[in-house]
């Protein structure tokens, strides 16, 4: 297995002012670029505390300057809430921008609350998604684009840019079931799963299944992703403290819009602290040796290629975030990696 590592971040609020919020953001990203990390994937969520990037593409042409071999995308870009040749041009931009290190990962939005503040119908959302999935990739791979949908309709629009990675930069997808993710395999898309353990692994091993049946195994794997908080400190209690505090921070920007609406997410509602979130395999906080163990162990049982940690959040602080990435950069990812090739 050739085990990589990649950053999940919602950019949920803290206590900072927003103009040093996003500096001290921006100066995490770097490290991420110097400590080796592959991509970084950015989620995008409206009108909430737990998402300071509505315009995903703003911030990442900030990384695309800040950064020089650190991948970085969307993930997802809400299409509903998007103009098609609009978010065609932008991915040609950052593309040419960052010298092809941009990573696109495109969905329907993960709350209504969002799209219905929006004035939109979110009972729409999936097969709005579907056609402007099927507008956008063929704006990137066609010089002239017509095309006659349901809800958008182009004739003869001369499209200009051309992304640099051909035919278009990776897709990435979010998978929370066997289905999606054979669907997603089927397509090609990188996938990433952010769900409990028995989740996870009955996703990515449909998903690897299913790979394996379409190319014959023949090819660069897709990367095939699991999503959890990480906070790496010099002694598990000073990493459970900080992971903790933070945490419930974390949690009140997750619940804030749909506790003002009297609505659940989703999928439910997140765990309560973070004794619950290690105990149910969603994250882990503590010194090298606890978190590369814990992660190793859930390695063993998925089909995960790639492992995503979600670095920041909450109200912890910079100096909190750069010290747990160094930690994790230095002692934790290789030793990850030999385990990780010593089992297959």
């Amino acid at each position: 297995m050739n085990l990589e590592y990649g950053i999940f971040d919602h950019l949920d609020r803290n206590n900072l002012p927003l103009a040093d919020y996003y500096e001290a953001r921006l100066k995490l990203i770097e490290d991420f670029d110097r400590a080796g990390f592959y991509s970084y994937h950015l989620a995008e969520h409206h009108f909430t505390p737990l998402g300071m990037a509505p315009s995903p593409n703003i911030f990442l042409a900030a990384i695309a300057q800040r950064t020089k071999k650190l991948r970085f995308g969307p993930l997802v870009l809400a299409l509903p809430l998007h103009h098609p040749l609009r978010v065609a041009e932008e991915i040609c931009m950052l593309d040419h921008m960052s010298g092809g290190r941009l990573d696109i990962g495109f969905g329907r939005g993960a709350s209504p609350i969002e799209v219905d503040l929006y004035g939109m119908d979110s009972s729409v959302t999936q097969s709005i998604y579907e056609e402007r999935l099927e507008v956008i990739l063929k704006a990137l791979t066609h010089k002239t684009l017509s095309f006659n949908g349901a809800y958008d309709k182009f004739s003869n629009v001369p499209m200009e840019l051309a992304p640099l990675q051909k035919p278009h930069p990776p897709l990435w997808y979010g998978v929370h079931s066997p289905e999606s993710a054979e669907r997603a395999a089927r397509a090609g898309l990188n996938v990433i799963n952010n769900d409990a353990p028995e989740s996870t692994n009955s996703c990515l091993s449909r998903y690897r299944a299913t790979w394996r049946e379409v190319s014959g195994g023949k090819g660069p794997e897709p990367k095939m992703g699991v999503v959890r908080f990480i906070v790496v400190g010099d002694t598990d209690t000073a990493a459970m403290s900080a992971a903790s505090r933070a945490y419930l921070k974390w949690h009140e920007s997750f619940h804030a819009l749909f506790r003002l609406h009297g609505r659940k997410p989703m999928r439910g509602e997140r765990a309560a602290d973070f004794d619950t979130v290690m105990r149910t395999g969603l994250g882990i906080a503590g010194t090298p040796a606890t978190v590369r163990d814990y992660l190793a162990a859930q390695l063993a049982g998925s089909d995960a290629n790639y492992m995503v940690g979600q670095f920041a959040f909450g109200d912890l602080t910079l100096e909190e975030m750069q010290r747990s990435v160094a930690l994790f950069a230095r002692d934790v990812m290789p030793a990850l990696r030999t385990r990780t090739k010593a089992t297959v």
